[in-house]
Formats: structure tokens, sequence, C-alpha cells
């Protein structure tokens, strides 16, 4: 649009001579722009995971779902790839995965990873909303797994597959029942709360909640625990969220299918 145009739609003159200056001084600036020489270039995060990780896995596929680029780093946990002093020191002080490197910052734990992408506008708000009503019925579910469904779950696992691999130790049966009972006191929780009435864990839709809540019952396969046979609820939700998030929910699982022997189309 000209400068006269503009002054036009304005209802201004082409006589007012000073006020077209300012309008021409406005549009068509004498000083060039430049350009801020102190921005870098924004460059794909750094993610260091393992598949072996259920956080690791819920992370791999939000990443996938949001098609957020980033650069592969795979940790080899069971190398003890992120025991060694180079790990703690460049990559993660906690030496723990997942965690991520975005240009110079450092950032580990999964829900921590989650909420910092999501500000940066990486995840899509159907998988993580920005109202704040309806993050925060996605941020209780993720406060509440935290030190129920993901720690119970990881317990038994270790319990019942990873401490036997590594020490050649069986555990005693009343060890297993008891973290089987601890588990399964949460898994009720989820059948009987979280999907009462609901296709996914905190509405209709598939949240970040419901990929986090599934990876960690998934790894239960490994330690010879079928969840759909006691759980209805949740076996039908399980194959919507695979559903929801394939192909590459298969792709995260495919150690878990393999070590478990059970394909996602396992029957009972």
């Amino acid at each position: 649009m000209s400068v006269s145009s503009l002054a036009s739609l304005l209802g201004l003159s082409n006589e007012e001579d000073q006020l077209q200056l300012a309008f021409d001084e406005v549009l068509n600036p004498r000083v060039p722009y430049r350009q801020p020489t102190n921005l870098r270039m924004s460059t794909p995060i750094r993610y260091y995971y393992d598949l072996m990780s259920q956080p690791s896995r819920a992370l791999f596929i939000i990443f996938r779902l949001s098609n957020m680029p980033f650069e592969d780093c795979v940790v080899a946990l069971r190398n003890g790839e992120h025991l060694t002093e180079d790990f703690k020191k460049e990559i993660n002080r906690f030496q723990r995965v997942p965690c991520i490197h975005d240009n110079g910052y450092k950032l580990a734990e999964s829900v921590a990873i989650l909420r910092y992408l999501s500000a940066k506008g990486k995840i899509p708000e159907h998988l993580y909303p920005k109202y704040f009503v309806d993050q925060s019925r996605v941020d209780e579910f993720l406060e509440w797994q935290h030190m129920s469904l993901r720690l119970t779950c990881a317990m038994y696992f270790r319990t019942v597959w990873l401490e036997p691999l590594l020490t050649g130790r069986t555990p005693s049966e009343a060890k297993i029942e008891t973290f089987r009972m601890h588990m399964e006191r949460n898994l009720d929780v989820v059948e009987e709360v979280w999907l009462e009435g609901k296709d996914f864990l905190t509405g209709s839709a598939l949240t970040v909640a419901d990929i986090f809540a599934a990876c960690e019952i998934e790894q239960t396969r490994m330690a010879d625990y079928d969840v759909r046979i006691k759980y209805p609820k949740i076996r039908a939700w399980l194959k919507r969220v695979r559903q929801s998030c394939n192909p590459y929910y298969d792709v995260a699982h495919e150690f878990v299918y393999k070590i478990s022997g059970t394909g996602p189309q396992a029957k009972l």
C-alpha cells in the first residue's frame, strides 16, 4: 500500500505534507535494519536416551508425535555408559537418562524436559495443554504416578527380571508377591479411578499422561506379567494408546516385545 493510499484511508489529504513525511519515515526508514549479531542459529536438541528406560520411551514417542527434530544420542545403559565421569561432567550430573542439551542448556528429568519444551512451543497443546485447567489435570496424573504407578511397576520389574539378570540370584516367592501386591494396588487405581468413564486417563483424548503411564505398564511384560488378564479397562486403554501413537509406539517398545516374547497383538 502506498503512503498516499494509507493517508487517504485515515482521512488525511495529500496536502498534509508533515504527516506524509512522518508516514514515509515509518514505512520507508532511511536507516536500514540490522540483524543483531549476538543471536545464535537454533539447532535441534540433543536427546540422550535408551529405549530400555520407560521415561526415555515416553519422551521419544512424544517428540515423534510432535514432529520435533532432535539429534539421536543413544546411551547404552546395559554397558554402563551413563556411569562414566565424562558422562557425569559433560552430559548429566545425575548420570541418568533421559536428558537433553538445548544449545548448551542441560536439563534432566523427563517431566521437567516435557514442561520446558512445551513452554518453548515444541509440544502441541493436544498432548500437553496450555490452558491451566486442562494442564493441571494432566499434571495431576504426572505427579501422582511418579511415586505410585511408576515406582511400583519399576520395582516389580527390577525384582523379577533385572536383579536376577545382574546377580544370578532368583528372588523368593514371598518377595515377588510383595512387590506384585504393591504394583496391583496402583493398577487398581488406574482401572477404577483414572479410567472411570473415560477413554483416556484425563479425558476423551490422548495426552502425555497416557504415554508416560503406558510405557511404565508395558515394562512389566518383561517380568512375565500380563496386565491385560486382570484389568479389562487397562487392556482396552493400552490398545487405544498404541493406536494413537503408532508407528512410534511399536518402535519404542520393540526391545520390550523382543525380550518378553509377546508382540503388541499377542492374545491372552
